[in-house]
């Protein structure tokens, strides 16, 4: 293997080989002039090319992008122009449901209160009325008891004046010195 190497690299080195004989093609003296031309003549075809077909279709299609992306911009900034506008209505209509609601809360408390208070009022007075009748029914029970204790007390120390001392004292001596004792 190393001998074909070595052979290959002859080849190169002299004419006589399989290989290209002299410098590099491009370089070489004697076609350096045609090389020129066709170099002239195939950059004019390219640049004609590329100035009437190419540069135009990609220039429109830059245009068309840009105008694109100019009318995106602008439909969003007119959809964010409806979306402040609906949220500010949205959030005016949100402050005077509050408001609204806190006005009605309010008249509902009021008039809670004005019917409880106004119940609490009734009902003392009902209850005033079953105290003051009560009332006047104990001292009607109480005046009642009173004679009754009274008599019973009068009779309890006519019994016992009777036992102690063996005659029966006057009613009315009995009587008038109960009350002076149930006064104090």
């Amino acid at each position: 293997m190393a001998q074909k190497n070595a052979k290959q690299v002859e080849s190169l080195e002299h004419p006589s080989g399989t290989g290209h004989a002299g410098p590099f093609p491009p370089f070489q003296k004697e076609t350096f002039a045609s090389q020129l031309i066709w170099l002239a003549i195939t950059f004019a075809a390219l640049y004609l090319l590329m100035s009437r077909i190419a540069l135009p279709r990609i220039g429109a299609i830059l245009e068309a992008r840009r105008n694109q992306i100019d009318g995106d911009i602008a439909q969003a900034e007119k959809l964010k122009g409806q979306s402040d506008q609906a949220i500010a209505v949205y959030e005016k209509a949100l402050a005077d449901a509050r408001s609204r609601a806190q006005t009605l809360a309010n008249e509902t408390r009021e008039k809670t209160l004005a019917e409880g208070e106004a119940h609490r009022k009734a009902l003392d007075a009902t209850l005033n009325a079953k105290i003051a009748n009560a009332e006047k029914a104990i001292a009607e029970r109480q005046a009642e008891a009173m004679l009754n204790v009274q008599g019973i007390a009068a009779e309890a120390a006519t019994a016992i004046v009777e036992r102690l001392v063996g005659v029966v004292p006057a009613k009315t001596d009995v009587n008038s010195a109960v009350a002076e004792v149930l006064k104090r």
